[in-house]
């Protein structure tokens, strides 16, 4: 598990929105990959129709695997912080969507799910989160 200090953007006011931060932090975090070695493969992929699910970042690490990446992000630490709020609904529905992008491969590389949390100050990365 990796963790560094950033420094967050303009200091959210009126009409800075949950999605616009929710984008600073997938910024936030692809940069951080990519200073690890790993390189975007595509970003917000959703699965089509009602009911799927999205993954905010796909990537490749160096020795080849396939990464489906988890940004969560939260000002403060209440209720459990950022990674609290990935519940069972919320991993299934990035292991449906993860299953859904890889059906459409010819072949299924080997791959995990991180997580990139970007909390109070810090940005901490959690390798093989959670299993499928």
């Amino acid at each position: 598990m990796a963790t560094f200090q950033h420094k967050p953007k303009d200091t959210p006011g009126r009409g800075y929105s949950t999605k616009r931060k929710g984008d600073e932090a997938e910024d936030e975090a692809l940069a951080f990959l990519q200073t690890r070695g790993l390189q975007l493969v595509q970003r917000n992929y959703r699965t089509p129709g009602r009911g799927g699910g999205e993954i905010d970042l796909i990537v490749r690490d160096p020795q080849g695997t396939l990464v489906f990446v988890e940004v969560r992000s939260r000002s403060n630490a209440r209720y459990g912080g950022a990674i609290a709020s990935i519940g069972a609904l919320k991993r299934q529905r990035i292991v449906f969507a993860a299953r859904c992008y890889l059906s459409s491969l010819r072949q299924t590389p080997a791959c995990r799910f991180d997580v990139v949390v970007v909390q109070t100050g810090e940005l901490q990365w959690i390798q093989a989160a959670f299993e499928s």
